[in-house]
């Protein structure tokens, strides 16, 4: 009788190349950040299948997706890169953390809170590259292309582990010079018929920014994607923005409009992935986040 096939063996670099794809989604990025051709991570990826005689991957409408049995290889593995990066350290007598972290988050809280606590661990600790993402949209629960992501409101889905960050505000504010030639605003009624600056409706994918509808009388004039554009338009006298607190409290150049009558406040979630494979360096970013937040909760919660 013919014998049959042996298998291959289970190789360590064959699931680094897994995770790498697991992480970024696509094969030529896994290839970028392993260093190798992109036929090469095709050819492991399909050496390490027949080692375990199953499918891991398969192609999605946004990259490649992880099998049932991918994921849980990939969890299992999840500390292999992050333990290879610390032996080799050791090796080289160097006993930092090493590893990249990827970071999703709306764009104003990424650029004006992460970023500089992202800062601080780059000093504190270099063997840590950072990849910071920056866009307010649905956080995708796939279990790729992020280590750490920031969301608003509540994350839901089996494939992450999810923690409150920090609550945060949203006020009215407006130019001095928006406001010098209109009637004063001294209630709620006040804003019936100003222009109000926000997201663009049609392009809301956040329900939780949806607040809109609830200033009733005031209408969209100038809508944004990004927050930065809504702020700058505040600025310039384009209308009354709905703006973090975050980034307007304490600007001289805006009013705030009934500070004591209009807040929302909302949540910012933090979800990281189960399979991260810089497990160390992970948790030193996580943890500089919450440092963040605690430090600057009079910024994101003035008054509260």
């Amino acid at each position: 009788m013919p014998s049959t096939p042996r298998r291959p063996e289970l190789s360590a670099d064959d699931l680094r190349v897994l995770n790498a794809v697991a992480r970024l989604g696509r094969l030529t990025a896994a290839a970028d950040l392993l260093d190798i051709d992109h036929t090469t991570v095709r050819r492991r990826l399909d050496r390490l299948e027949a080692a375990l005689g199953a499918r891991l991957l398969d192609r999605g409408a946004d990259g490649w997706q992880l099998t049932t049995l991918g994921r849980e290889v990939v969890e299992r593995s999840a500390a292999l890169d992050d333990v290879l990066d610390q032996v080799q350290a050791i090796a080289e007598g160097d006993p930092a953390v090493r590893g990249t972290v990827r970071i999703a988050a709306p764009d104003g809280f990424g650029s004006l809170i992460v970023a500089p606590a992202l800062a601080g661990v780059r000093s504190a600790h270099p063997g840590i590259t950072i990849e910071l993402v920056t866009s307010t949209r649905p956080l995708s629960l796939r279990g790729s292309g992020f280590d750490l992501a920031v969301t608003i409101g509540q994350a839901t889905g089996a494939r992450v582990r999810a923690e409150a960050l920090t609550d945060y505000a949203l006020r009215l504010y407006a130019s001095p010079a928006y406001l010098a030639d209109r009637a004063p605003i001294t209630s709620v009624a006040d804003l019936a018929g100003h222009e109000l600056i926000f997201y663009v409706d049609a392009l809301l994918t956040v329900h939780e920014l949806d607040l809109a509808p609830v200033l009733g009388g005031m209408r969209t004039g100038f809508a944004s994607t990004n927050v930065f554009a809504q702020y700058e338009a505040v600025r310039a006298g384009a209308g009354i923005g709905l703006v973090h607190a975050f980034m307007a409290e304490g600007d001289t150049t805006l009013v705030p409009v009934l500070p004591g009558e209009v807040e929302f406040r909302l949540r910012f979630t933090l979800s990281s992935r189960p399979e991260s494979p810089a497990v160390g360096a992970v948790g030193i970013v996580r943890d500089a986040l919450f440092r963040a937040v605690d430090e600057r909760r009079a910024e994101l919660l003035p008054g509260g």
